[in-house]
C-alpha cells in the first residue's frame, strides 16, 4: 500500500515575475499550488495551474526529496510562499 499526501493551497497571487513551470514557462497571476508526497520515493511534486482552469503545469526546479510528511507539508508552503514572491519561483530547495 502506497502512503501518500496532498495539500492544495487556492487563490495565490503571482509575485512580479510569476512561477516558473516545466510546460508553460511563467505562470502569473491567481494561481493555484498543489503538492503530492509518496512515502514510496520520498519525492514531493509541485505543480501549479491558473485558479478555476483544468490545466496544472509542474513548478520548475522539482520533485524534491522529502523524508516525512511533514517535510512535505513544510515544502509545500515554502511553494506557496516562493509563487507570492514571484520572480520566477521554483520548488525551494530542501
Amino acid at each position: 500500500m502506497t502512503e501518500w499526501s496532498s495539500w492544495t493551497t487556492t487563490g495565490v497571487i503571482a509575485g512580479p515575475g510569476g512561477v516558473a513551470t516545466v510546460e508553460a514557462g511563467a505562470v502569473t497571476g491567481d494561481v493555484t499550488v498543489h503538492t503530492t508526497w509518496s512515502a514510496d520515493d520520498g519525492l514531493a511534486l509541485v505543480a501549479v495551474q491558473y485558479t478555476g482552469a483544468s490545466d496544472w503545469f509542474t513548478m520548475a526546479g522539482g520533485p524534491a526529496h522529502c523524508a516525512s510528511e511533514a517535510e512535505s507539508r513544510d515544502l509545500h508552503q515554502a511553494a506557496v510562499e516562493a509563487a507570492r514572491r514571484g520572480g520566477g519561483a521554483t520548488v525551494p530547495a530542501t
